[in-house]
């Protein structure tokens, strides 16, 4: 952080003494001014529930600009490395800060891709679930299982302990991902085949049967490949602060990532293109491209309660740059598949078109997000509903690990405790049981 001259001075209309606070800038984005010290001068705490106006740490990982629409990871648009870069290769620049080399590209790969395999005991772990739980559940929960399973990586104060788990979490999330997929279909666990790409290895170990010999379809891995890198990480939202909040306890980094993925779990996060796609059902159910002008006007009462997923974002309030990528990525994908004429993704792009034009979602500025996009891609791709969100966790993997890598190196980094204004009761005494 580089200090700044000016400085920012908080004033007090009961007479307290007035508090000089340093201000701080970064390489790019707003000033943050400091308040570590706040409490200590002043006696007061900050309010800011859900975080909209206070930086939790700093960090050279990803930055986003909101208004102008803006993605950059380690200083590369992501425009840039969506068309340009594979997936392993944008792993390498999240946890490394630099794009690999062709040698340093070589040698990446081939360390992930000899750490495919999971501990066969596993098998036996992921039995005791449910068929039908819900994918999300059964992956938090192996997730955390690793640590019971990789002792060797468990120690944070050793980095070499912490590449190889970083290295380990990278390289097994596709096949724990797989695993959940097979098991809930009754169908043999495949194991990974090294000679493929990550991404072609692991649409093999998806759809893959004893039965047959998997062919890979280029166009394919592609788009999903680009689903990876567009979800890889996406600064501080509320799972990589999980994360960090979790990994600030001294916590191994399989417990960290595990929390992550619950987090991600919930519908605001990284359900919601789990959400958009069960809503496209919804208005297939009601009749398709015939009613949507019906669930739009719902979508325009504030008293139906009806929302419109997969539009709009919490951060960015122009076009999400993901979006635009995803969409050109959609089409690849459909006439890949000849799908161009399937009633629900007949929908959605006219969902696409009246959102787009309509004033009421315009001037909102109610774009599609990546979201909206990336569902209507899975479900092209075979990918169930209901594994939507472990394919999210699978990309974000290496945000989440590159973010707790920066934190715990840090020296300075402290455990997370954030305060808190209480509104309860005052003290008072407890009556004895009869007279309460």
């Amino acid at each position: 952080m580089t200090p700044s001259d000016v400085k920012a001075t908080l004033n007090f209309s009961d007479g307290s003494p007035a508090v000089e606070l340093p201000i701080y800038k970064g390489s790019v984005g707003p000033d943050v001014i400091d308040i570590r010290k706040l409490y200590g001068q002043t006696g007061k705490f900050t309010y800011d529930p859900g975080f909209l106006s206070t930086a939790s740490c700093n960090s050279k990982i990803t930055y986003i600009d909101g208004d102008k629409g803006e993605l950059q990871y380690r200083g590369y648009p992501i425009e840039q490395l969506a068309v340009n870069c594979d997936f392993l290769e944008s792993c390498f620049l999240l946890l490394h800060g630099e794009l690999p080399n062709a040698a340093e590209k070589a040698e990446f790969t081939e360390t992930v891709m000899h750490h495919t395999m999971v501990n066969e005991q596993m098998q036996f772990f992921l039995r005791g679930f449910r068929r039908d739980a819900h994918p999300m559940a059964v992956l938090t929960g192996l997730v955390g299982a690793m640590a019971a399973f990789y002792h060797d990586g468990l120690n944070i104060d050793d980095p070499k302990q912490r590449e190889i788990s970083a290295i380990r979490l990278i390289a097994k999330m596709p096949t724990l991902v797989a695993m959940v997929y097979k098991y809930a279909i009754g169908q043999p666990f495949i194991h990974p085949q090294n000679n493929l790409s990550y991404t072609a290895n692991f649409m093999r170990m998806m759809f893959a049967t004893p039965c047959e010999e998997y062919k890979v379809n280029d166009v394919l891995v592609r788009a999903l490949d680009r689903i990876f890198i567009l979800h890889a990480d996406h600064e501080q939202n509320a799972s990589t602060s999980t994360v960090r909040l979790a990994g600030s306890s001294g916590t191994n980094p399989f417990a960290a990532i595990a929390a992550g993925v619950a987090c991600l779990w919930g519908p605001a996060h990284g359900g919601a293109n789990e959400a958009c796609l069960n809503m496209l059902e919804e208005i297939q159910a009601m009749g398709g491209v015939e009613k949507i002008h019906e669930f739009i006007a719902k979508v325009k009462d504030k008293n139906s309660g009806v929302r419109l997923m997969g539009f709009g974002h919490r951060v960015y309030k122009n076009f999400d740059p993901r979006a635009k990528l995803m969409r050109e990525t959609c089409y690849e994908v459909l006439n890949e598949l000849g799908l161009g004429d399937d009633p629900l993704f007949k929908l959605a792009m006219t969902l696409e078109k009246i959102a787009l034009e309509d004033e009421y979602f315009v001037s909102r500025k109610l774009y599609p997000n990546v979201d909206f996009y990336s569902g209507i891609v899975q479900r092209a791709l075979g990918i169930p509903t209901d594994m939507f969100t472990c394919i999210f966790a699978l990309a974000r993997t290496v945000g989440w690990i590159a973010q707790w890598e920066e934190m715990i190196s840090d020296p300075k980094y402290k455990i997370g405790r954030p305060r808190q204004l209480f509104v309860g009761s005052t003290v008072r005494d407890v009556k004895p049981l009869e007279k309460r």
